[in-house]
Protein backbone atom coordinates (compact mmCIF):
# COMPACT_ATOMS: atom_id res chain seq x y z
CA UNK A 1 0.00 0.00 0.00
CA UNK A 2 2.86 2.34 0.77
CA UNK A 3 4.31 1.76 -2.70
CA UNK A 4 0.96 2.64 -4.22
CA UNK A 5 0.77 5.91 -2.28
CA UNK A 6 4.36 6.75 -3.25
CA UNK A 7 3.59 5.98 -6.90
CA UNK A 8 0.48 8.13 -6.80
CA UNK A 9 2.47 11.00 -5.30
CA UNK A 10 5.09 10.73 -8.04
CA UNK A 11 2.42 10.82 -10.76
CA UNK A 12 0.76 13.82 -9.13
CA UNK A 13 4.12 15.58 -9.08
CA UNK A 14 4.70 14.75 -12.73
CA UNK A 15 1.21 15.88 -13.72
CA UNK A 16 1.44 19.19 -11.86
CA UNK A 17 4.95 19.80 -13.19
CA UNK A 18 3.89 19.24 -16.80
CA UNK A 19 0.80 21.43 -16.47
CA UNK A 20 2.87 24.23 -14.97
CA UNK A 21 5.50 23.80 -17.71
CA UNK A 22 2.92 24.15 -20.49
CA UNK A 23 1.18 27.12 -18.84
CA UNK A 24 4.46 28.93 -18.24
CA UNK A 25 5.53 28.46 -21.87
CA UNK A 26 2.17 29.50 -23.33
CA UNK A 27 0.78 32.11 -20.98
CA UNK A 28 3.65 33.91 -19.25
CA UNK A 29 6.78 35.90 -20.03
CA UNK A 30 8.95 33.19 -18.50
CA UNK A 31 11.48 31.67 -20.92
CA UNK A 32 11.27 27.95 -21.66
CA UNK A 33 14.61 27.32 -19.89
CA UNK A 34 13.38 28.78 -16.61
CA UNK A 35 10.06 27.00 -17.12
CA UNK A 36 11.88 23.64 -17.40
CA UNK A 37 13.80 24.28 -14.17
CA UNK A 38 10.62 25.34 -12.33
CA UNK A 39 8.86 22.21 -13.58
CA UNK A 40 11.80 20.08 -12.43
CA UNK A 41 11.59 21.62 -8.92
CA UNK A 42 7.84 20.98 -8.75
CA UNK A 43 8.15 17.40 -9.98
CA UNK A 44 10.86 16.72 -7.42
CA UNK A 45 9.26 18.32 -4.37
CA UNK A 46 5.68 17.23 -5.03
CA UNK A 47 6.90 13.80 -6.14
CA UNK A 48 8.54 13.14 -2.78
CA UNK A 49 12.20 14.16 -3.21
CA UNK A 50 13.91 16.14 -0.45
CA UNK A 51 14.71 19.77 -1.38
CA UNK A 52 18.48 19.13 -1.36
CA UNK A 53 18.09 15.99 -3.48
CA UNK A 54 15.95 17.91 -5.96
CA UNK A 55 18.58 20.62 -6.39
CA UNK A 56 21.35 18.03 -6.72
CA UNK A 57 19.39 16.18 -9.40
CA UNK A 58 18.80 19.40 -11.36
CA UNK A 59 22.50 20.30 -11.24
CA UNK A 60 23.59 16.78 -12.22
CA UNK A 61 21.10 16.57 -15.08
CA UNK A 62 22.00 19.98 -16.47
CA UNK A 63 25.75 19.43 -16.28
CA UNK A 64 25.66 15.82 -17.44
CA UNK A 65 23.63 16.62 -20.54
CA UNK A 66 25.70 19.63 -21.58
CA UNK A 67 28.93 17.83 -20.76
CA UNK A 68 28.16 15.55 -23.70
CA UNK A 69 26.81 17.89 -26.33
CA UNK A 70 27.06 21.56 -25.29
CA UNK A 71 30.33 22.20 -27.12
CA UNK A 72 29.10 20.41 -30.26
CA UNK A 73 25.96 22.54 -30.36
CA UNK A 74 28.08 25.70 -30.24
CA UNK A 75 30.44 24.48 -32.97
CA UNK A 76 27.57 23.36 -35.19
CA UNK A 77 25.76 26.68 -35.01
CA UNK A 78 28.98 28.59 -35.70
CA UNK A 79 29.57 26.43 -38.77
CA UNK A 80 26.04 27.18 -39.94
CA UNK A 81 26.77 30.89 -39.75
CA UNK A 82 29.82 30.43 -41.97
CA UNK A 83 27.69 28.49 -44.48
CA UNK A 84 25.23 31.38 -44.60
CA UNK A 85 27.69 34.24 -45.04
CA UNK A 86 29.89 32.44 -47.59
CA UNK A 87 27.20 31.24 -50.01
CA UNK A 88 28.14 27.57 -49.48
CA UNK A 89 24.49 26.60 -49.01
CA UNK A 90 23.52 28.14 -52.35
CA UNK A 91 26.46 26.40 -54.04
CA UNK A 92 25.11 23.05 -52.76
CA UNK A 93 21.74 23.77 -54.32
CA UNK A 94 23.18 24.72 -57.69
CA UNK A 95 25.42 21.65 -57.67
CA UNK A 96 22.48 19.32 -57.17
CA UNK A 97 20.49 21.05 -59.89
CA UNK A 98 23.28 20.34 -62.33
CA UNK A 99 23.62 16.72 -61.17
CA UNK A 100 19.92 15.85 -61.36
CA UNK A 101 19.21 17.77 -64.55
CA UNK A 102 16.04 19.35 -65.86
CA UNK A 103 12.71 18.01 -64.71
CA UNK A 104 14.02 17.00 -61.30
CA UNK A 105 14.11 20.37 -59.62
CA UNK A 106 12.05 19.17 -56.64
CA UNK A 107 14.47 16.32 -56.00
CA UNK A 108 17.45 18.67 -56.26
CA UNK A 109 15.92 21.15 -53.80
CA UNK A 110 14.84 18.40 -51.42
CA UNK A 111 18.32 16.90 -51.31
CA UNK A 112 19.85 20.35 -50.91
CA UNK A 113 17.63 21.02 -47.92
CA UNK A 114 18.33 17.52 -46.63
CA UNK A 115 22.07 18.27 -46.39
CA UNK A 116 22.09 22.00 -45.71
CA UNK A 117 19.88 21.73 -42.62
CA UNK A 118 22.30 19.39 -40.84
CA UNK A 119 24.50 22.34 -39.81
CA UNK A 120 22.06 25.23 -40.49
CA UNK A 121 18.72 26.02 -38.85
CA UNK A 122 15.91 25.25 -41.28
CA UNK A 123 14.52 28.81 -41.03
CA UNK A 124 17.85 30.27 -42.14
CA UNK A 125 18.31 27.60 -44.79
CA UNK A 126 14.95 28.36 -46.37
CA UNK A 127 15.57 32.10 -46.34
CA UNK A 128 18.92 31.55 -48.06
CA UNK A 129 17.64 29.12 -50.69
CA UNK A 130 14.12 30.42 -51.39
CA UNK A 131 15.38 32.94 -54.00
CA UNK A 132 16.79 29.99 -55.94
CA UNK A 133 13.42 28.20 -55.74
CA UNK A 134 11.75 31.40 -56.89
CA UNK A 135 14.14 31.69 -59.86
CA UNK A 136 13.47 28.06 -60.77
CA UNK A 137 9.73 28.67 -60.65
CA UNK A 138 9.95 31.74 -62.86
CA UNK A 139 12.13 30.08 -65.51
CA UNK A 140 10.61 26.59 -65.60
CA UNK A 141 6.98 27.66 -64.97
CA UNK A 142 6.78 25.11 -62.17
CA UNK A 143 4.60 26.17 -59.25
CA UNK A 144 6.53 27.75 -56.40
CA UNK A 145 4.42 25.61 -54.07
CA UNK A 146 5.87 22.29 -55.19
CA UNK A 147 9.42 23.63 -55.15
CA UNK A 148 9.02 25.27 -51.74
CA UNK A 149 7.49 22.17 -50.16
CA UNK A 150 10.34 20.01 -51.49
CA UNK A 151 12.99 22.41 -50.19
CA UNK A 152 11.34 23.10 -46.84
CA UNK A 153 10.56 19.45 -46.08
CA UNK A 154 14.13 18.41 -46.86
CA UNK A 155 15.30 21.13 -44.48
CA UNK A 156 12.95 20.36 -41.58
CA UNK A 157 13.36 16.57 -41.67
CA UNK A 158 17.12 16.48 -41.17
CA UNK A 159 16.82 19.49 -38.86
CA UNK A 160 14.68 17.24 -36.68
CA UNK A 161 16.54 13.94 -37.04
CA UNK A 162 20.25 14.31 -37.81
CA UNK A 163 22.99 15.73 -35.52
CA UNK A 164 24.89 18.01 -35.26
CA UNK A 165 21.63 19.96 -35.56
CA UNK A 166 21.07 21.09 -31.94
CA UNK A 167 17.65 19.50 -31.35
CA UNK A 168 18.45 15.88 -32.19
CA UNK A 169 21.92 16.32 -30.70
CA UNK A 170 20.34 17.33 -27.41
CA UNK A 171 17.97 14.36 -27.57
CA UNK A 172 20.88 11.99 -28.26
CA UNK A 173 22.70 13.37 -25.23
CA UNK A 174 19.64 13.04 -22.99
CA UNK A 175 19.05 9.43 -24.05
CA UNK A 176 22.79 8.70 -23.85
CA UNK A 177 23.04 7.19 -27.33
CA UNK A 178 26.08 7.12 -29.61
CA UNK A 179 26.06 10.17 -31.90
CA UNK A 180 27.55 8.23 -34.82
CA UNK A 181 24.80 5.61 -34.68
CA UNK A 182 22.26 8.39 -34.35
CA UNK A 183 23.54 10.15 -37.48
CA UNK A 184 23.61 6.95 -39.52
CA UNK A 185 20.15 5.73 -38.56
CA UNK A 186 18.77 9.26 -38.68
CA UNK A 187 19.77 9.60 -42.34
CA UNK A 188 18.20 6.21 -43.12
CA UNK A 189 14.93 7.16 -41.40
CA UNK A 190 14.88 10.62 -42.99
CA UNK A 191 15.14 9.44 -46.62
CA UNK A 192 11.63 7.90 -46.96
CA UNK A 193 10.15 10.91 -45.17
CA UNK A 194 11.84 13.31 -47.60
CA UNK A 195 10.76 11.27 -50.63
CA UNK A 196 7.09 11.12 -49.61
CA UNK A 197 6.89 14.82 -48.77
CA UNK A 198 8.62 15.68 -52.05
CA UNK A 199 5.99 13.70 -53.96
CA UNK A 200 3.26 15.48 -52.01
CA UNK A 201 4.86 18.78 -52.99
CA UNK A 202 4.81 17.83 -56.69
CA UNK A 203 1.13 16.88 -56.37
CA UNK A 204 0.25 20.07 -54.51
CA UNK A 205 2.13 22.21 -57.04
CA UNK A 206 -0.45 21.26 -59.67
CA UNK A 207 -3.36 22.01 -57.32
CA UNK A 208 -2.04 25.40 -56.18
CA UNK A 209 -0.38 26.76 -59.31
CA UNK A 210 1.41 29.96 -58.41
CA UNK A 211 4.34 31.68 -60.12
CA UNK A 212 6.45 34.76 -59.37
CA UNK A 213 5.56 37.68 -61.61
CA UNK A 214 8.10 38.96 -64.11
CA UNK A 215 9.04 41.92 -61.92
CA UNK A 216 9.83 39.52 -59.09
CA UNK A 217 7.88 41.56 -56.53
CA UNK A 218 4.61 39.64 -56.49
CA UNK A 219 2.76 36.50 -57.52
CA UNK A 220 0.34 35.42 -60.22
CA UNK A 221 -1.94 32.43 -60.77
CA UNK A 222 -2.28 31.72 -64.47
CA UNK A 223 -3.80 28.58 -65.94
CA UNK A 224 -1.61 25.53 -65.37
CA UNK A 225 1.04 24.93 -68.03
CA UNK A 226 3.68 22.28 -68.50
CA UNK A 227 7.18 23.13 -67.31
CA UNK A 228 9.73 24.75 -69.62
CA UNK A 229 13.18 23.31 -69.04
CA UNK A 230 15.68 26.01 -69.82
CA UNK A 231 19.22 25.63 -68.54
CA UNK A 232 19.64 27.65 -65.37
CA UNK A 233 23.25 28.68 -65.14
CA UNK A 234 25.13 30.25 -62.29
CA UNK A 235 24.79 33.99 -62.05
CA UNK A 236 28.08 35.47 -63.17
CA UNK A 237 27.93 38.28 -60.65
CA UNK A 238 27.84 35.90 -57.70
CA UNK A 239 31.09 34.72 -56.20
CA UNK A 240 30.24 31.39 -54.61
CA UNK A 241 32.68 28.83 -53.20
CA UNK A 242 33.41 25.70 -55.22
CA UNK A 243 31.26 22.62 -54.67
CA UNK A 244 34.19 20.80 -53.07
CA UNK A 245 34.79 23.55 -50.52
CA UNK A 246 31.05 23.94 -49.87
CA UNK A 247 30.54 20.27 -49.05
CA UNK A 248 33.83 19.52 -47.28
CA UNK A 249 33.10 21.06 -43.83
CA UNK A 250 29.81 19.18 -43.69
CA UNK A 251 30.78 15.79 -45.08
CA UNK A 252 34.15 15.34 -43.35
CA UNK A 253 32.85 15.49 -39.74
CA UNK A 254 30.08 13.03 -40.57
CA UNK A 255 32.59 10.60 -42.11
CA UNK A 256 34.90 10.91 -39.09
CA UNK A 257 32.07 10.35 -36.61
CA UNK A 258 30.84 7.32 -38.53
CA UNK A 259 34.39 5.91 -38.66
CA UNK A 260 34.60 6.31 -34.90
CA UNK A 261 31.39 4.33 -34.48
CA UNK A 262 32.40 1.54 -36.87
CA UNK A 263 35.97 1.13 -35.59
CA UNK A 264 34.83 1.16 -31.96
CA UNK A 265 32.19 -1.46 -32.70
CA UNK A 266 34.84 -3.67 -34.37
CA UNK A 267 37.22 -3.16 -31.41
CA UNK A 268 39.88 -1.74 -33.74
CA UNK A 269 41.43 0.63 -31.20
CA UNK A 270 45.19 0.58 -31.83
CA UNK A 271 47.62 2.38 -34.14
CA UNK A 272 46.02 4.40 -36.92
CA UNK A 273 42.61 3.21 -35.79
CA UNK A 274 43.10 4.88 -32.42
CA UNK A 275 43.90 8.16 -34.17
CA UNK A 276 40.79 7.87 -36.35
CA UNK A 277 38.65 7.10 -33.31
CA UNK A 278 40.01 10.23 -31.63
CA UNK A 279 39.35 12.38 -34.71
CA UNK A 280 35.87 10.88 -34.89
CA UNK A 281 34.90 11.99 -31.41
CA UNK A 282 31.96 14.33 -32.12
CA UNK A 283 33.58 17.34 -30.43
CA UNK A 284 36.82 16.89 -32.41
CA UNK A 285 35.08 16.08 -35.71
CA UNK A 286 32.75 19.07 -35.64
CA UNK A 287 35.63 21.32 -34.53
CA UNK A 288 37.59 20.15 -37.58
CA UNK A 289 34.63 20.95 -39.83
CA UNK A 290 34.29 24.40 -38.27
CA UNK A 291 38.01 25.19 -38.71
CA UNK A 292 37.91 24.02 -42.33
CA UNK A 293 34.83 26.16 -43.03
CA UNK A 294 36.47 29.23 -41.51
CA UNK A 295 39.71 28.92 -43.48
CA UNK A 296 38.27 27.79 -46.81
CA UNK A 297 34.94 29.61 -47.10
CA UNK A 298 35.87 33.03 -45.74
CA UNK A 299 39.13 33.66 -47.60
CA UNK A 300 37.89 36.96 -49.04
CA UNK A 301 36.15 38.11 -45.85
CA UNK A 302 37.85 40.37 -43.34
CA UNK A 303 38.86 38.89 -40.00
CA UNK A 304 36.62 41.28 -38.03
CA UNK A 305 33.59 40.33 -40.10
CA UNK A 306 34.19 36.62 -39.54
CA UNK A 307 34.67 37.05 -35.78
CA UNK A 308 31.53 39.21 -35.60
CA UNK A 309 29.48 36.58 -37.47
CA UNK A 310 30.73 33.81 -35.19
CA UNK A 311 29.89 35.85 -32.10
CA UNK A 312 26.38 36.49 -33.43
CA UNK A 313 25.91 32.75 -33.94
CA UNK A 314 26.97 32.05 -30.36
CA UNK A 315 24.06 34.15 -29.10
CA UNK A 316 21.55 31.76 -30.65
CA UNK A 317 23.66 28.79 -29.53
CA UNK A 318 23.26 29.91 -25.94
CA UNK A 319 19.48 29.58 -26.09
CA UNK A 320 19.60 26.04 -27.46
CA UNK A 321 22.30 25.00 -24.98
CA UNK A 322 20.34 26.24 -21.98
CA UNK A 323 17.06 24.68 -23.14
CA UNK A 324 18.85 21.38 -23.76
CA UNK A 325 20.39 21.52 -20.28
CA UNK A 326 17.01 22.33 -18.78
CA UNK A 327 15.50 19.27 -20.44
CA UNK A 328 18.32 17.16 -19.02
CA UNK A 329 17.69 18.60 -15.53
CA UNK A 330 14.02 17.66 -15.68
CA UNK A 331 14.90 14.17 -16.87
CA UNK A 332 17.35 13.63 -14.01
CA UNK A 333 14.75 14.67 -11.43
CA UNK A 334 12.31 12.15 -12.93
CA UNK A 335 15.00 9.49 -12.77
CA UNK A 336 16.05 10.19 -9.18
CA UNK A 337 12.46 10.47 -7.99
CA UNK A 338 11.70 7.05 -9.43
CA UNK A 339 8.94 8.26 -11.74
CA UNK A 340 10.54 6.42 -14.66
CA UNK A 341 10.56 3.09 -12.85
CA UNK A 342 6.97 3.51 -11.69
CA UNK A 343 5.59 4.42 -15.12
CA UNK A 344 7.74 1.77 -16.80
CA UNK A 345 6.21 -0.93 -14.61
CA UNK A 346 2.77 0.29 -15.60
CA UNK A 347 3.62 0.37 -19.30
CA UNK A 348 5.19 -3.09 -19.09
CA UNK A 349 1.80 -4.42 -18.01
CA UNK A 350 0.17 -3.08 -21.19
CA UNK A 351 0.65 -3.79 -24.87
CA UNK A 352 1.74 -0.22 -25.68
CA UNK A 353 5.32 -0.14 -27.02
CA UNK A 354 7.39 1.96 -24.64
CA UNK A 355 8.96 3.89 -27.54
CA UNK A 356 5.54 5.42 -28.28
CA UNK A 357 5.71 7.39 -25.03
CA UNK A 358 8.37 9.92 -26.19
CA UNK A 359 6.61 10.08 -29.56
CA UNK A 360 3.24 10.94 -28.00
CA UNK A 361 4.66 13.51 -25.57
CA UNK A 362 6.72 15.20 -28.30
CA UNK A 363 3.63 15.31 -30.53
CA UNK A 364 1.53 16.95 -27.81
CA UNK A 365 4.18 19.49 -26.83
CA UNK A 366 4.80 20.35 -30.48
CA UNK A 367 1.10 20.94 -31.10
CA UNK A 368 0.71 23.04 -27.96
CA UNK A 369 3.73 25.34 -28.21
CA UNK A 370 5.05 25.06 -31.79
CA UNK A 371 8.81 24.64 -31.46
CA UNK A 372 10.02 21.26 -32.67
CA UNK A 373 13.33 21.65 -30.82
CA UNK A 374 11.61 22.40 -27.51
CA UNK A 375 9.14 19.56 -28.09
CA UNK A 376 11.78 16.90 -28.70
CA UNK A 377 14.06 18.06 -25.88
CA UNK A 378 11.15 18.26 -23.43
CA UNK A 379 9.91 14.80 -24.43
CA UNK A 380 13.43 13.39 -24.14
CA UNK A 381 13.90 14.83 -20.66
CA UNK A 382 10.59 13.38 -19.47
CA UNK A 383 10.77 9.97 -21.09
CA UNK A 384 14.45 8.93 -21.26
CA UNK A 385 14.38 7.59 -17.66
CA UNK A 386 11.12 5.77 -18.39
CA UNK A 387 12.38 4.10 -21.58
CA UNK A 388 15.58 3.07 -19.82
CA UNK A 389 13.71 1.65 -16.82
CA UNK A 390 11.37 -0.30 -19.09
CA UNK A 391 14.28 -1.84 -20.97
CA UNK A 392 13.30 -0.21 -24.26
CA UNK A 393 15.70 0.78 -27.02
CA UNK A 394 17.23 4.12 -26.05
CA UNK A 395 18.16 4.73 -29.71
CA UNK A 396 14.58 4.27 -30.93
CA UNK A 397 13.27 6.21 -27.95
CA UNK A 398 15.43 9.15 -28.99
CA UNK A 399 14.15 8.99 -32.57
CA UNK A 400 10.57 8.71 -31.28
CA UNK A 401 10.98 12.08 -29.55
CA UNK A 402 12.45 13.63 -32.71
CA UNK A 403 9.78 12.25 -35.05
CA UNK A 404 6.93 13.28 -32.75
CA UNK A 405 8.24 16.87 -32.87
CA UNK A 406 7.37 17.09 -36.59
CA UNK A 407 3.62 17.00 -36.02
CA UNK A 408 1.35 19.61 -37.70
CA UNK A 409 3.34 22.83 -37.95
CA UNK A 410 0.87 25.63 -37.33
CA UNK A 411 0.56 29.31 -36.31
CA UNK A 412 2.80 28.88 -33.28
CA UNK A 413 5.74 27.61 -35.37
CA UNK A 414 7.97 30.28 -36.92
CA UNK A 415 8.91 28.01 -39.84
CA UNK A 416 5.22 27.81 -40.83
CA UNK A 417 5.29 31.53 -41.53
CA UNK A 418 8.71 31.50 -43.17
CA UNK A 419 7.70 28.86 -45.72
CA UNK A 420 4.28 30.30 -46.51
CA UNK A 421 5.27 33.96 -46.62
CA UNK A 422 8.30 33.43 -48.83
CA UNK A 423 6.17 31.27 -51.13
CA UNK A 424 3.45 33.89 -51.44
CA UNK A 425 0.76 31.78 -49.76
CA UNK A 426 -1.62 34.02 -47.76
CA UNK A 427 -4.87 32.08 -47.36
CA UNK A 428 -5.03 30.04 -44.14
CA UNK A 429 -6.54 26.96 -45.79
CA UNK A 430 -3.78 26.93 -48.39
CA UNK A 431 -1.11 27.56 -45.76
CA UNK A 432 -2.28 24.47 -43.89
CA UNK A 433 -2.19 22.40 -47.09
CA UNK A 434 1.24 23.72 -48.00
CA UNK A 435 3.00 23.24 -44.67
CA UNK A 436 0.86 21.82 -41.84
CA UNK A 437 -0.12 18.79 -43.91
CA UNK A 438 3.46 18.37 -45.20
CA UNK A 439 4.96 18.11 -41.72
CA UNK A 440 2.17 15.77 -40.62
CA UNK A 441 2.90 13.47 -43.57
CA UNK A 442 6.57 13.36 -42.51
CA UNK A 443 5.43 12.66 -38.93
CA UNK A 444 3.17 9.79 -40.07
CA UNK A 445 5.84 8.20 -42.29
CA UNK A 446 8.29 8.44 -39.41
CA UNK A 447 5.84 6.72 -37.07
CA UNK A 448 5.46 3.80 -39.48
CA UNK A 449 9.25 3.48 -39.74
CA UNK A 450 9.56 3.66 -35.96
CA UNK A 451 7.09 0.82 -35.43
CA UNK A 452 8.82 -1.31 -38.07
CA UNK A 453 12.24 -0.74 -36.52
CA UNK A 454 10.84 -1.56 -33.09
CA UNK A 455 10.00 -5.06 -34.32
CA UNK A 456 13.60 -5.79 -35.33
CA UNK A 457 15.63 -3.87 -32.74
Amino acid sequence: MEVSVSGTQMLIGLGIGLIVLILLILKTKIHVFLALIIAAVIVGLVGGLAPAATVDAISAGFGGTLGNIGIIIGFGIMMGQIFEMSGAAERMARTFLKIFGKGREEMALSLTGFLVSIPIFCDSGFVILSPLAKALSRKTKKSIVGLSVALASGLVITHSLVPPTPGPLGVAGTFGVDVGQFILLGIVIAIPMALVTMLYGKFLGKKIYQLPNEAGDGWERPAYQKPIYDVISDEKDKKLPSAFLAFLPLILPIILILLNTVLSALSLTTGIYAALIFLGKPIIAVAIGLIISIYTLTVSVERKAVISALEDSMKSAGVIIFVTGGGGALGQVLKVAGVGDYIANGIAATSIPVILLPFIIATLVRFVQGSGTVAMITAAGITAPIVEAAGGSMLLGAFAACIGALFFSYFNDSFYWVVNRLSGITETKEQIRVWSITTTIAWAVGLVELLILNIFM
